[in-house]
């Protein structure tokens, strides 16, 4: 008899007897068809179809870059898909080309209002998850979007509802981008009864950091299967279905998909925010508590866990190391449970630990809150030195992406950035990126006494922001198709 566990078409049927085996066992009908559904999960393990992935999802953003974010409203809905039908030359799928006169790509998203002008089907509509079906500005208040960051704050078109198609465009220089855009600009402009309602250009400032002086994009997650590697090597592979649908997730089971299937396979959600930085609030506060330009340093790099170079406190945790930070191999190779579980380098509320908590001792599982995160700047640095607001917009466009809205994106910003149980300081926040309004608190392990910084102010105000849903390629095919 052959041994179906080296048949080469063994794995679809051991797959089904494992299935009927457990589902014989199980005392009730959904036990048995949640039984089947994990052994079918598992049997698509290493079947990434990547290239119906768009290019723009997965990949880490340039190192430099220059891009640009577009929002599209649609009047007429055979005009939107007269306008995928165009920019479907432009989009593409796949991992990132090892050619940098290549690496430049254009992602198209969707709010729930923009299916719906598409004419999507009121089936398909309603089987998207309830965060994407209501938008970030009805859910501000859960995910800490409160006073000056409250939606009725927030910059036109966000949270209007007028927001239907996000295209974003990334490249590794302005040439690059200029030919990726004007593809993209031939095609909407080119469409009536389609309209261009916002647009935001980003680059990445001369210094190679953000607006705060740190550098960033520096982590990426370890994803099963796709065949890019994540920047820690330490970190064990995270299954394919935490970030794209129709594949297993953490759980080991297939996480909820919009229907039909061609509509939601290989998409994914992505919470897209503009943020403003203020700048000189932080140099101020930093300013006021230090008695050195040395404590100075260091307390900026225990607020977000890094130095200005990128050097991890885990790593470097008395001093700056720009030869560690210029390292790939080095720069994002650290746990914190071995050396540093009381966070006498790292503190536990600093920036970075709190948003990645690796292998930390906290309430919880991180592995099933991780996200692909995408920054980028916008507006001029605030020159070297100046404590007082020059008026400037600046600050950041960030995209955050995950095939679960609510327990990624939403629980990060609620339950790490926004509160401080599961690291066992109830109501201290995020020191970076957290609301504070002149009320937060920030402890910092030391011996032999700890330190509490009180009275940070908001050191970032949410300017908007959007739930999306990024289709593959054949979804992009299917949407532009649909008839009345």
């Amino acid at each position: 008899m052959t041994d179906l566990r080296t048949r080469p078409d063994a794995g679809p049927r051991r797959r089904t007897l494992v299935g009927c085996r457990g589902a014989a066992q199980a005392k009730t009908d959904v036990e048995a068809q949640a039984i089947m559904n994990t052994a079918d999960s598992r049997s698509e393990a290493g079947r990434i179809e990547i290239d119906d992935v768009q290019s723009g999802a997965l990949r880490p953003r340039p190192v430099p870059y220059e891009g640009k974010f577009i929002f599209l409203r649609v009047d007429d809905r055979h005009a939107g898909r007269a306008l995928l039908r165009r920019l479907l030359p432009v989009t593409s799928g796949g991992l990132p080309s090892t050619d940098r006169s290549q690496d430049a790509w254009v992602a198209v998203a969707f709010t729930y209002q923009g299916l719906k002008a598409l004419g999507v089907p009121q089936e398909s509509l309603d089987s998207f998850p309830r965060a994407f079906r209501e938008g970030m500005a009805a859910r501000a208040e859960l995910i800490g979007d409160v006073g000056e960051s409250a939606p009725e704050h927030w910059e036109a078109p966000f949270g209007t509802g007028d927001v239907h198609i996000a295209l974003s465009a990334l490249a590794s220089d302005a040439a690059q981008l200029s030919e990726k855009l004007e593809q993209a600009r031939v095609a909407f402009e080119d469409t009536p009864g389609v309209q261009v309602i916002w647009q935001q250009e980003v680059r990445q400032l001369p210094t190679g950091r953000t607006t705060f002086g740190f550098r960033d994009g520096i982590s990426h997650p370890n994803i099963e299967g796709v065949g890019l590697p994540g920047s820690n090597p330490q970190e064990a592979p995270i299954k394919a279905g935490e970030f794209i649908l129709g594949y297993p997730d953490e759980t080991g089971s297939l996480p909820p998909m919009p229907t039909p299937d061609v509509l939601g396979r290989n998409g994914t959600y992505a919470a897209v925010r503009k943020a403003h930085t203020n700048v000189a609030a932080w140099r101020r506060f930093l300013r006021a508590n230090r008695s050195s330009a040395e404590e100075e340093a260091l307390l900026a790099a225990k607020m977000v866990g890094r130095w200005p170079s990128g050097a991890p406190l885990a790593l470097a945790p008395e001093h700056d190391d720009p030869e560690l930070a210029a390292d790939p191999q080095r720069v994002n190779n650290f746990l914190y449970r071995e050396n540093d579980d009381r966070g006498y380098r790292c503190p536990a509320g600093a920036h970075i630990r709190r948003t990645n908590p690796r292998d930390s001792t906290i309430i919880g599982d991180a592995r099933m809150h991780r996200l692909i995160r995408r920054g980028t700047t916008y507006g001029p640095p605030l020159p070297e030195g100046v404590l007082e607001d020059d008026g400037a917009e600046r600050g950041l466009v960030g995209v955050f992406l995950g095939a679960h809205l609510e327990r990624q994106f939403e629980f990060i910003k609620a339950q790490w950035i926004n509160d401080g149980n599961f690291i066992g300081y109830p109501g201290e926040k995020d020191a970076v990126a957290g609301h504070h309004g002149g009320t937060g608190t920030l402890t910092i392990p030391e011996k032999p006494v700890r330190r509490r910084l009180r009275n940070l102010p908001s050191f970032v105000v949410t300017r908007g922001g959007e739930y999306c849903f990024v289709p593959g390629l054949r979804a992009l095919r299917w949407l532009a198709e649909l008839e009345d």
